[in-house]
């Protein structure tokens, strides 16, 4: 049963599967506290707030913003979509370079976050958030 991207259903179906990978997920060594602001979303008429924290060594990602975060990231839900469901970099760069991406803060805790190499179990996550997305 696919939930549209970024819909509670959707949210509540992300949280089941991270935490039941929780335990057997390497630790992320690159802390970063983000915002994100995801625009034009097609079932709701206002942008969803949202952030991603990774400074307790795992993934969290849920809705609303955290204080003192090290940057925020506003971006369209088509892009964000692409981006952390389809695991497509290109996307992403490319609605950067035609400014659909706009970044607040401290670039260089992005950038070092997207160096990071991916977990061991980062494509089984990304396969599962597909198949939960319509």
């Amino acid at each position: 049963m696919p939930y549209p991207f970024l819909s509670d259903e959707w949210i509540e179906e992300a949280h089941a599967i991270r935490a039941e990978l929780r335990d057997v997920s390497s630790p992320i060594d690159n802390p970063v506290r983000m915002n994100l602001v995801v625009t034009e979303i097609p079932f709701g008429d206002e942008d969803l707030e949202a952030h991603v924290d990774t400074t307790a060594g795992e993934l969290e990602v849920d809705k609303g913003h955290v204080e003192d975060a090290d940057l925020k990231i506003t971006l369209d839900y088509f892009t964000a979509k692409a981006i952390l469901v389809d695991r497509n970099p290109q996307a992403g760069m490319q609605a950067f370079m035609a400014g659909k991406i706009r970044i607040e803060g401290d670039m260089s805790k992005l950038m070092s976050l997207q160096a990071a190499p991916s977990h061991e179990h980062a494509e089984e996550v990304a396969e599962r958030l597909r198949a939960i997305t319509e």
